[in-house]
């Protein structure tokens, strides 16, 4: 074995931009007034999908969609990031 295939050999990460969709409905047992905040809603929404169905959730329909997209359809800020990525060394 030689030194030169011990050294590093930074590996430019395979970064893409995607674009999801997710539509859920479920029921979903709660206090009334406890979901009126639209941030909050969605937040106590997503931690009770996450938790799975029980006794105070039904799943009733589960869609996804996800779409690679060109980096320019992304935001100047999304590509940025995007670019830092795949700069990146270690």
């Amino acid at each position: 074995m030689t030194s030169d295939s011990l050294e590093y050999q930074p590996v430019s990460p395979d970064v893409s931009i995607y674009e999801c969709e997710v539509h859920l409905k479920f029921r979903l047992i709660e206090e009334n007034g406890a979901l009126s905040d639209r941030e909050e809603l969605l937040e106590k929404l997503l931690d009770a999908f996450t938790f799975g169905s029980d006794e105070y959730l039904e799943n009733l329909q589960i869609l996804t969609k996800v779409q690679k997209i060109a980096e320019m359809q992304a935001s100047p800020k999304m590509r940025r990031q995007l670019i830092r990525l795949r700069n990146l060394k270690e």
